[in-house]
């Protein structure tokens, strides 16, 4: 896997959601996005390491990431003992549940590690909601360095989209949406019927970079609207992603990317 620093390089041109054309970056298919997705994340390591010593990263449930995170645990770059490893958003269920996003990462990266990483830090979806929430904030504020603003900053947010416009697990319409004085929620979204765990915006937008995985002709209608339809976070919570001084990315293969006007 060759480290792609000039893709995953230092500009902040995601601030604009008018930009994002710019960051959008297209694979012929769902393979090479997924190659193209471990080599960003292996950069962004590298980067990380050599300039502050660790990589802290947040990781993403869904089915396009776990072939990511397969491909990462055989990459020989990647210093996983500097390593700090979070997660952006879960469902509220024990760690052995099939649903958990803890479980899809533990299964497809960490017991395939010949070294653990430095730090793993799961969000604790057993606990009642709000406790696991604060809990979660907790460990994040103690664990990551914090910007001048007081947010704490990861290297590396890796986010996906959902076929309603939802990342993380900020769905629309949902309260977590308005929150500005938390760096994680828990919310219950009424479309699963279920409390989810989750990063909020001040968080998300804090991060040096932002890579959004999407994958599937069933995202292209969604994708379409999100990138060249008219700002709606409300109803489609994504376009509330817009680092403020880091890098946003888009990583879409040619069936999401199917609708866009170039």
């Amino acid at each position: 896997m060759t480290a792609q620093e000039s893709v995953i390089g230092h500009d902040e041109a995601g601030r604009n959601r008018d930009l994002a054309k710019n960051n959008l970056i297209v694979q012929p298919n769902r393979v090479e996005l997924v190659q193209a997705a471990a080599g960003m994340i292996a950069a962004a390591s590298l980067i990380s390491i050599d300039q502050r010593g660790a990589f802290n990263l947040a990781l993403a449930g869904g089915s396009t990431p776990g072939p990511v995170y397969e491909l990462l645990a055989a990459d020989s770059e990647i210093d996983w003992s500097r390593c700090n490893i979070f997660w952006s958003d879960e469902r509220c269920v024990p760690p052995d549940h099939a649903e958990s996003n803890y479980r899809l990462v533990r299964e497809t990266l960490l017991d395939r590690l010949p070294h653990a990483p430095a730090l793993v830090a799961r969000m604790e979806g057993e606990l009642p909601p709000e406790k696991a929430a604060r809990s979660y904030e907790q460990v994040i504020r103690e664990i990551l360095p914090a910007q001048e603003s007081g947010i704490p900053r990861f290297d590396l947010v890796l986010l996906g989209l959902g076929d309603d416009g939802h990342t993380a697990s900020l769905f629309p319409g949902s309260e977590s949406l308005q929150i500005t004085d938390r760096l994680v929620a828990a919310d219950y979204v009424r479309k699963v019927d279920a409390f989810r765990l989750t990063l909020t915006y001040p968080l998300i937008n804090a991060g040096r970079h932002v890579l959004i995985l999407v994958s599937g002709a069933s995202k292209a209608d969604t994708l379409h609207s999100v990138l060249q339809g008219p700002p709606q976070p409300w109803k489609f919570p994504v376009q509330g992603v817009h680092p403020r001084s880091g890098q946003l990315r888009w990583l879409v293969d040619a069936d999401a990317a199917q609708n866009i006007r170039q």
